[in-house]
């Protein structure tokens, strides 16, 4: 069982990672710190809440974080998931409530209660873990994994110019900060990239595997309502009727590294007031003390086999 503490701004994508690690058996979610970034922070927090009441989860504490970067505001908030973040899935309020401490102070907490075992993982904006190295500089040994979905490194016709991946284009510096912090490290963390992510993508034909291993459920239709707007959101942007699953990747790397494959890479991400602000160059070199293992390869097939069967069974288990 992996102790798993999650960084989420609770999107689409970041609810179906959410319930894919709820759904597994060798995940045990010990934390759940929020953060602004495709919606604001409070927003984030009330998703959070519900989808951890509509799957029947223990008492999971869920901690609200940073709403603005470490540097200046954000310009705007993503219009890809929709007003409220799940898409068109509405849920009612939660009847949970936010523990009474911050982002900061629940992970450095669940490193300390969990040194050497705590699986990191984030799925938003780096800010939290940002403030969390810089309230604990020892984190990075603390963690037993760290694993980012962040940055775009160039491949498979993923643009790196002009506009930069969104989580970490909405706070380069914390992205800056975590990525020097972990920089030399025995475990270096596990970026899983745009290059990556898009290879992973659902359509309504893995949906409709996903509906008929589910069964009758409570879950499956905020599941479909979501993602039947984020099709929408990719077919808008000439992605096509289909729908990237970039958190859900990073979370069962989280799980399992050996998922995808990687390589060792010092990570540079730009700060400068440019319209490349935000963008991660790698150097592939090994001249230089590397900073993070970069995705570069998965079996899609793979991934989706693995999620339907959990995801299935689990929204099942909810009829």
């Amino acid at each position: 069982m992996n102790p798993v503490f999650v960084d989420v701004d609770t999107g689409i994508d970041d609810a179906m990672a959410l319930i894919y690690l709820l759904a597994s058996a060798d995940a045990d979610v010990v934390g759940i710190a929020s953060t602004g970034g495709n919606i604001h922070v409070d927003q984030v927090c009330a998703n959070n809440l519900a989808l951890l009441e509509l799957c029947r989860a223990p008492a999971i504490p869920v901690s609200r974080g940073a709403d603005e970067p470490l540097c200046g505001h954000w310009p705007h908030h993503s219009k890809f998931h929709g007003p409220k973040g799940l898409g068109y899935a509405d849920l009612p309020r939660a009847g949970r409530v936010l523990t009474g401490h911050d982002a900061t102070a629940a992970w450095v907490s669940a490193a300390h209660a969990h040194p050497g075992e705590l699986v990191g993982l984030v799925t938003g904006p780096l800010t939290n873990l940002a403030l969390a190295l810089r309230a604990e500089p020892a984190l990075p040994r603390m963690l037993r994994r760290l694993v980012i979905m962040g940055g775009a490194f160039g491949g498979d016709g993923v643009e790196v110019n002009p506009m930069a991946e969104w989580n970490i284009r909405v706070d380069p510096e914390a992205a800056g900060e975590v990525f020097a912090g972990w920089a030399g490290q025995q475990q270096l963390p596990i970026v899983c990239g745009l290059d990556l992510t898009r290879r992973v993508a659902m359509t309504p034909q893995i949906l409709a595997r996903l509906a008929a291993a589910s069964g009758p459920s409570p879950l499956l239709p905020v599941i479909e309502d979501a993602m039947r707007f984020y099709f929408e959101s990719h077919e808008a942007r000439g992605h096509g009727y289909v729908a990237f699953m970039h958190d859900p990747l990073a979370a069962a790397a989280a799980l399992e590294p050996r998922l995808i494959a990687t390589r060792a890479a010092t990570v540079d991400i730009e700060l400068a007031d440019t319209p490349t602000r935000g963008v991660t160059t790698p150097d592939w070199s090994g001249e230089r003390k590397a900073n993070a293992l970069i995705g570069v390869d998965v079996d899609p097939a793979a991934f989706f086999e693995e999620f339907i069967e959990r995801v299935g069974a689990f929204a099942r288990g909810l009829g």
